[in-house]
């Protein structure tokens, strides 16, 4: 890997300093929205630089402020410090010291990026503009930057273009996607009331069962991908939750099941809901139950927008090797919620390589899963070439 901008990378010192900062936020993981403790620490670090700290946004999240210059352009950094609530089966010195909770998908990792590139900010770069560095709860539970939207995000920090980064385990590090259009899908639940009227297991011709008409949905759902999306339409759609009945001998009145959809545009979205609608319609006619539908949007698709893309891409190229910057990646079906975000402003999503190995290369959500601390250097030079080429 090359970098021309070693003016404004971290030294050997800071790394060291920014990697003791990340694993102790790594050993002490908050989940959800109740991240006051790192999201104090951030703050405090934040302030020591000479930023303008505004804290409480949408709960715990908050916008360091830094201005310079005369100009009117703006542009938001946005990093996650939630983590999961799982159990942490590494032993080095650093993890998790709290049962159940886990930095297991490199928020600490991310958090620790955007504090080292504010530091170098701060510390070294001239630019033209107001730099709005935004630190978000609870993007595991897909609320925290819709809470922070509707606490006023945008309207009180402006922003012209927006960006985030998350690291990609089994990637070498060195190596970026920086992608144009659908990035991540969606995240739907979709939640079936199924009612029939219970009985006798005896005498099943006295009653109305819902468990066949369970049955049937099952089957009818996982056709949808198979036989109603062309193959360039993504889609994902698993039942996770079934419940029903209480007892061996006797037919339940009503079962219940939730189910998860993705996709990665809208246009495919409506079209497997409609599909859903269809489907529980004709199973209601076919069994005799009643079945009730609710569907709630959890995320949008990730859509990064080209403009912005192409920015980046330029921005960072000087950064990486020849043919590590790549402009396509693996599809990736999981959702992020800083598409409510992308919504709102033009941006880009980007992902660094976290490495291989049995830490860095298996997958986040992983109890053995750590962050690669050799991306908080890297990571940091992305953000301060960003700065410097966009606020200009």
């Amino acid at each position: 890997m090359r970098n021309q901008y070693i003016e404004t990378s971290l030294n050997d010192a800071e790394l060291q300093t920014f990697t003791a900062l990340r694993q102790q936020i790594h050993a002490a993981p908050e989940l959800g929205g109740e991240t006051p403790n790192t999201a104090e620490l951030v703050a405090a670090k934040l302030t020591q630089w000479g930023y303008q700290v505004h804290r409480g946004i949408g709960g715990h999240g908050l916008v360091g402020v830094l201005q310079r210059g005369e100009g009117t352009r703006s542009i938001g950094l946005r990093a996650d410090m939630d983590a999961l609530p799982m159990q942490e089966k590494n032993t080095f010195a650093h993890a998790s010291q709290i049962a159940n909770r886990m930095h297991a998908c490199g928020h600490d990792g991310h958090t620790a990026i955007l504090l080292a590139a504010a530091y170098r900010v701060a510390s070294d770069v001239e630019f033209n503009g107001t730099l709005n560095l935004i630190f978000q709860p609870d993007e595991e539970g897909l609320c925290g930057a819709k809470a922070m939207i509707d606490d006023g995000l945008f309207q009180r920090f402006p922003c012209d273009a927006i960006f985030a980064l998350h690291n990609m385990p089994g990637a070498p590090v060195g190596t970026a996607v920086v992608q144009a259009g659908p990035t991540m899908a969606s995240s739907e639940r979709v939640s079936l009331r199924i009612t029939g009227q219970g009985g006798h297991g005896a005498m099943p011709e006295k009653a109305v069962d819902p468990l066949s008409a369970v049955a049937s949905l099952i089957n009818a759902i996982q056709t949808i991908k198979s036989r109603n999306l062309g193959p360039e339409e993504y889609a994902v759609i698993s039942i996770g939750m079934l419940q029903a009945g209480s007892v061996y001998n006797i037919i339940p009145d009503e079962a219940s099941m939730l189910i998860s959809v993705r996709t990665d545009t809208p246009h495919t979205q409506q079209k497997i809901n409609q599909r859903l609608e269809q489907i529980v319609r004709g199973h209601e006619q076919t069994f005799g139950v009643s079945i009730e539908m609710e569907i709630t949007s959890l995320a949008p698709a990730l859509i990064n927008h080209e403009t912005e893309t192409q920015k980046l891409r330029e921005s960072l190229a000087p950064i990486f090797s020849p043919g590590q910057l790549h402009s396509r990646g693996p599809k990736v079906m999981g959702t992020e919620d800083f598409a409510w975000m992308l919504e709102q402003v033009p941006g880009c999503y980007f992902m660094l390589g976290n490495g291989e190995g049995e830490f860095h290369g298996c997958s986040v959500h992983n109890p053995h899963y750590d962050f690669n601390d050799q991306l908080i250097r890297l990571g940091a030079d992305c953000w301060v070439k960003l700065v410097k080429d966009f606020l200009v």
